[in-house]
């Protein structure tokens, strides 16, 4: 499945800005995009799959209709009424979007970007020896919003994957992890990823006189602060990757379905 259209909805896209009363821009607002270039785009190419919901909530209009043309513009008078109600009480409807599948071969949305993903893989010397490196043909997708938000410049971001529960509850084991390359430097209390001797380590950090750092685990019952002098980093090669911004886990089912 791509994130495509698989008919043009530009027609309807343009009738439903229309129907709405409102500018290109003020959607760009409505979906938190950086300019209206989107919409001038979509008028032309169709609104992108992943964006029909988002797009239809924005206009009120009929999600099915802005897709594909099927039923009526506008949604039911029922739940305009509602809808049209919450708003005057200050309160936005909810809207759940649905989950769209991609892979390398799917093009990038207008708002996209692609940030590569690093894990802890075994040297071909083999001694169980590892190092922190890009896994080939592996990337991650945000979207510049995303990015925007955290602060974090596209081409400094790499992403990658924790193992290891020192973090645990906060990031669970096997936890995807957004790094921020352009932030190094130390700033107490916040979390970095480092490579500790060829060892993928996520920690908060803490500045110590001479240069030294202070690693500190979430789960401080099983994991002490572990201090290093400067000359103890270079020994054991210690270098900050950067700033975690992002991390997202995949929560797997313990218990039996219940249906």
């Amino acid at each position: 499945m791509t994130k495509r259209p698989t008919q043009n909805n530009a027609k309807r896209f343009e009738e439903a800005l229309s129907l709405a009363g409102i500018t290109g821009a003020e959607l760009a607002r409505r979906l938190g995009l950086e300019n209206e270039q989107n919409i001038t785009n979509w008028k032309s190419r169709g609104v992108p799959a992943a964006r029909i919901s988002a797009v239809a909530a924005a206009l009120n209009v009929s999600r099915d209709w802005l897709e594909s043309g099927q039923g009526e513009p506008l949604p039911a008078t029922g739940s305009l009424g509602n809808n049209a109600t919450r708003r005057d009480q200050g309160v936005m409807p909810c809207h759940l979007e649905p989950l769209h599948p991609w892979d390398s071969s799917t093009p990038l949305d207008d708002d996209e970007v692609e940030i590569p993903l690093y894990k802890e893989v075994e040297l071909a010397a083999g001694s169980g020896r590892t190092a922190v490196r890009e896994v080939a043909g592996r990337k991650l997708r945000f979207s510049h919003a995303t990015m925007r938000a955290a602060g974090v410049s596209p081409s400094e971001a790499v992403c990658a994957t924790v193992s290891g529960n020192s973090m645990e509850p906060l990031i669970m084991n096997g936890a995807t992890i957004g790094l921020d390359r352009g932030t190094t430097h130390v700033i107490d209390g916040e979390i970095y990823a480092l490579e500790h001797d060829g060892m993928l380590r996520v920690k908060f950090l803490y500045r110590l006189p001479g240069g030294g750092i202070r690693l500190r685990s979430f789960n401080q019952e099983e994991h002490k602060d572990e201090d290093y002098t400067l000359l103890q980093q270079q020994d054991q090669h210690i270098r900050i990757l950067g700033r975690v911004f992002w991390w997202s886990t995949i929560r797997p089912l313990k218990s039996a379905p219940l249906i």
